[in-house]
């Protein structure tokens, strides 16, 4: 796709962001994206949106990256930018938009004095694992999270 437009986001209103966020994140409300959206625009230092649009204007995929100042597991460095979330249309999957988006967010973590780019994916989600290292993540390591409810402490 030697056509396709990468765009920072810098709006709420973008076009496509708020569909492409629902498409990843079903569960998600649409008043928590927008919540969420409205932190990431009004704290451009730390969080940065990338839009890829076809050449007609239709929104193809949409990377978010923030910075993270504490450590992150597997990561050597601080500040590590940090993949929070990336999707890319059904149709559009395989054509090079996911590698498009990531070097966008390569350039802003570079500018911002990162040397390392992290992110996650569930156990569970395959496809996710797959597409991080077609895209050149390597994997630093597995975790299940445990948790116990505290019973209440007698006086």
């Amino acid at each position: 796709m030697n056509d396709l437009r990468i765009e920072r986001c810098r709006d709420t209103d973008a076009a496509g962001w708020l569909e492409l966020r629902k498409a990843l994140w079903p569960d998600t409300p649409r008043a928590r994206h927008r919540y969420e959206m409205q932190a990431r625009i009004d704290d451009p230092e730390r969080y940065a949106v990338f839009l890829a649009y076809a050449p007609g204007g239709a929104a193809l995929g949409f990377a978010e990256v923030s910075l993270r100042m504490e450590p992150v597991s597997g990561t050597k460095s601080s500040p590590v930018a940090f993949l929070e979330g990336i999707f890319v249309t059904d149709r559009e999957r395989r054509h090079g938009v996911g590698r498009r988006l990531v070097d966008a967010v390569l350039v802003w973590a570079a500018l911002r004095g990162c040397r390392e780019l992290a992110s996650d994916a569930l156990l569970a989600n395959s496809v996710g694992q797959r597409v991080h290292r077609a895209l050149g993540f390597s994997e630093t390591e597995r975790v299940v999270f445990f948790k116990r409810s505290v019973p209440p402490r007698e006086e």
